[in-house]
C-alpha cells in the first residue's frame, strides 16, 4: 500500500498549524473544484487528494495517528527498510496502535470509493462517518451551485436584430428574450430559473455563442466584408454592390483602385448593446476579379490596350 503524503498535498509544512492548513486547503479546493473544471477527471482527482488530506490534517486525533504513522514510516525507510514492505497492518483502522476514528468524506463523492486505499485502511473502519463542522459549512456553500449557465447559439442576423429561444426548466416553460447587439460570452440572466439552492432558487444564464457567417466578420461592432470588383470598374471607377444586413447598398469606388483597399461604411455594422441607437462600421474591402475566360473580341481589345501601353501601334 502506498504511504500518502498529506502535508504535500496541501503544500504545508509539518508543523502547519490549523490556520495555516484551512487557508492552504481553501484555496486548492476552490481551484479544483469540479464546478470549475466539469469534465476534467485529472481536476476531480486532484480535488479528492486534497479533501483527503485536509480531512485528516484538520482533526487533531486524525493528525496526531497520522503523525505517528509517519514519524515510524519515514525512521524504517531511514533504516534501509523497503517502503514496499512495510507493515501498515498495525495502524490499521480499530487495530493495534492508534484509535478509531470517526470521519469520513465518502459522501461528498458517493461513499468510501472517493477516498483512497491507505486512508480507508487508516482512519476508515467502515462506521458512519461525519465531517467536521466547519467542512460542512464550506461545502453546503461551494458544492451547491443554484445557478445554471447554459450556452445559446444564435446567427449574426438574430445578433442584430435580437432574438428568441424558448426553454424548459424546472417542469416550466418559459421564452428568452437575446437583446440586439448580443456576441459571443454575453450573458443574459434570468432570475429565479435556476436550482433550488439553500437560500432559494437560483438564476439561469444564457451564454451567447454567435454561430461563423459565410459573408461577414465580426470584430466588435464592426463588420468585415468582402466586395469583389471588376477590371473595368477599378480601372475606370464605378458603382459596385455592397451586401450588408438590412439588405444590399450601393458604393461608389473611385477611378484606380486597388485590390486589399478598405471603405467604410458608417453606421452599417452591429448595433450596440443597451443601446442600439449606436451602431458600428462595415468595412469594405475590394478584391479585384481578373476575367479567367475572354471571348475573341475581349481579348482583342486586351491587346490593343497592352500594345498602346508599350507604345507599339493599334490596328
Amino acid at each position: 500500500m502506498e504511504y500518502k503524503d498529506y502535508y504535500q498535498t496541501l503544500g504545508v509544512s509539518k508543523q502547519a498549524d490549523e490556520k495555516e492548513i484551512k487557508r492552504a486547503y481553501r484555496k486548492l479546493a476552490q481551484k479544483y473544484h469540479p464546478d470549475k473544471n466539469p469534465g476534467n477527471k485529472s481536476a476531480e482527482e486532484q480535488f479528492k487528494a486534497i479533501n483527503e488530506a485536509y480531512e485528516v490534517l484538520s482533526s487533531p486525533e486524525n493528525r496526531a495517528k497520522y503523525d505517528q504513522l509517519g514519524q515510524n514510516y519515514h525512521r524504517y525507510q531511514q533504516m534501509g527498510g523497503n517502503p514496499a514492505d512495510y507493515d501498515f497492518s498495525q495502524w490499521f483502522s480499530g487495530g493495534g496502535r492508534g484509535q478509531r476514528v470517526n470521519v469520513d468524506f465518502g459522501d461528498l463523492f458517493g461513499g468510501s470509493g472517493g477516498m483512497s486505499d491507505f486512508f480507508n485502511a487508516i482512519f476508515g473502519g467502515g462506521m458512519r462517518q461525519q465531517r467536521p463542522t466547519g467542512m460542512n459549512d464550506y461545502f453546503s456553500r461551494q458544492s451547491i451551485n443554484p445557478d445554471i449557465e447554459q450556452t445559446v447559439e444564435i446567427s449574426l442576423e438574430e445578433a442584430y436584430h435580437g432574438a428568441t429561444r424558448t426553454f424548459s426548466q424546472n417542469g416550466d416553460q418559459f421564452t428568452a428574450k437575446i437583446p440586439a447587439g448580443a456576441k459571443t460570452g454575453s450573458k443574459i440572466r434570468l432570475r429565479g430559473k435556476g436550482n433550488q439552492g439553500p437560500q432559494g432558487r437560483g438564476d439561469l444564464f444564457l451564454v451567447v455563442k454567435v454561430l461563423p457567417h459565410p459573408t461577414f466578420k465580426r470584430a466588435g461592432n464592426n463588420l468585415h466584408v468582402t466586395v469583389r470588383v471588376d477590371v473595368l470598374t477599378a480601372v475606370l471607377g464605378g458603382k459596385v454592390e455592397v451586401p450588408t444586413l438590412t439588405g444590399p447598398v450601393h458604393l461608389t469606388i473611385p477611378a484606380g483602385t486597388q485590390g486589399g483597399q478598405t471603405h467604410r461604411l458608417k453606421g452599417k455594422g452591429m448595433p450596440q448593446l443597451n443601446d442600439n441607437e449606436q451602431k458600428g462600421d462595415l468595412l469594405a474591402e475590394i478584391n479585384i476579379r481578373v476575367p479567367q475566360k475572354l471571348s475573341p473580341a475581349e481579348r482583342d481589345l486586351y491587346e490593343q490596350l497592352a500594345r498602346l501601353k508599350e507604345g507599339q501601334p493599334v490596328h
